[in-house]
């Protein structure tokens, strides 16, 4: 079956074309046809990247970025016969991928208010693609459904009983399918079986999660009731006393609206620096001495730092620490630093290796040490073309009962 992976963002689309089966899943013969990154969508500055090169043109909608990425990425779009659809929030509702039909769509919008900055872009690529590809069948694979294994008193906040559960204020969790991809890549290439390995995966990207993995299933993670919880991220502050967000709101007069924007817009390594969200823009600044920089960059690699030790007590040890997502693959400044002082933990990176590894898999420990630190370039786009697949799978064979 050739399915289209789709992950929508508010101002760029990412796409990857699979060709797989339940076969081809079991023996890791999935293969990928194309793959295009469409950004800057309405904007003049509208670029689509794809292994033949990139190319400004127009882009002025989601739908003409859909248009566009199935041209780039086949030449027969009628071929197309599943897609499927990152989508940020699934909330209590979504424990695992589900074909989208109406009721799953009027679902996804009223999660809306917990992911504002994303499940409205994921139900633009929705509507997109359903255009684009009509006669498709669209599947809603969930960030949070991974997470769906935590338990009560990893989920919880110290809130009312009767006022966290009216209002679903939980723990969620995101990232999902990039973590499930590092933890199940790294129980392949060591051949392990599920129930025999503990990891500590940290993706790192413009937004930024850490999970504790043990046996294949996420039993804490660091993004919680929203993706604003945490590491300290792109334009997100992450973790931050409850109290002193009250006592901004009302020294600096704000709405709830522009509290909202203050702490996903213009906070986090964008707020600390005032200069950039880009890893590699504040690392170059602060070869320059930019001072702001400096902080953002070590406040960054310090939070990451903390979560580490406390996914490593929460396991009670680890096998790997994995390291993915943009800033973890190539940013072998950042996995130093969050990885200095670890020593007492058996977590040693050695400096040749660390610097090798730049968007390729490789582990970066050094010889002897007690844990294994590795890179693995995530795939997201090949766990949201499986997970299709096996949701209509197992919604034909239900329908066969």
């Amino acid at each position: 079956m050739k399915i289209l992976a789709v992950n929508c963002g508010s101002s760029s689309v990412k796409c990857q074309l699979f060709e797989t089966s339940l076969e081809a899943i079991e023996a890791n013969l999935d293969r990928q046809l194309g793959r295009v990154l469409i950004e800057h969508i309405g904007t003049p500055q509208a670029v689509v990247r794809c292994q033949s090169g990139d190319l400004e043109r127009p882009i002025n909608s989601h739908h003409e970025a859909i248009e566009a990425a199935v041209s780039v990425v086949t030449g027969a779009p009628e071929e197309i016969e599943a897609v499927g659809h990152r989508v940020v929030h699934g909330g209590e509702r979504f424990s695992a991928p589900v074909q989208m039909d109406d009721g799953v769509v009027a679902e996804i919008e009223s999660l809306c208010e917990l992911a504002p900055l994303h499940n409205p872009e994921n139900l633009k690529g929705f509507r997109a693609a359903q255009a684009v590809v009509p006669h498709a069948r669209h599947v809603a694979v969930f960030d949070t459904a991974f997470h769906q294994t935590l338990s009560p008193k990893a989920y919880v906040y110290g809130l009312p009983d009767d006022l966290w559960r009216r209002h679903r204020v939980r723990r969620y969790g995101f990232h999902g399918s990039s973590h499930r991809y590092v933890a199940s890549r790294y129980a392949q290439i060591h051949g392990f079986a599920r129930d025999n390995y503990k990891l500590i995966t940290c993706h790192l990207g413009n937004g930024c999660s850490v999970s504790a993995v043990e046996g294949g299933k996420s039993v804490d993670t660091s993004m919680g009731f929203t993706p604003l919880e945490g590491l300290l991220m792109g334009t997100r502050s992450g973790d931050i006393d409850a109290g002193a967000v009250l006592h901004i709101m009302v020294k600096e007069q704000l709405t709830p609206a522009e509290m909202d924007v203050l702490l996903n817009r213009r906070s986090g390594l964008y707020g600390l620096s005032m200069a950039s969200n880009d890893m590699r823009t504040l690392l170059d600044l602060c070869v320059r001495g930019h001072a702001s920089a400096r902080l953002a960059v070590d406040t960054f690699c310090y939070r990451a730092r903390k979560y580490l030790g406390a996914y490593y007590a929460v396991l009670n040890g680890c096998d790997a620490v994995i390291f993915t997502g943009g800033i973890g693959e190539n940013a072998s400044a950042i996995r130093a630093g969050i990885c200095e002082s670890l020593e007492a933990l058996g977590i040693q990176i050695d400096p040749a290796r660390n610097e090798a590894a730049v968007g390729i898999e490789a582990n970066i420990a050094r010889d002897g040490a007690k844990v294994e630190v590795w890179v693995i370039p995530t795939d997201e786009g090949l766990v949201i073309a499986r997970d299709t697949l096996r949701a209509l799978a197992e919604r034909h064979e239900r329908q066969q009962e």
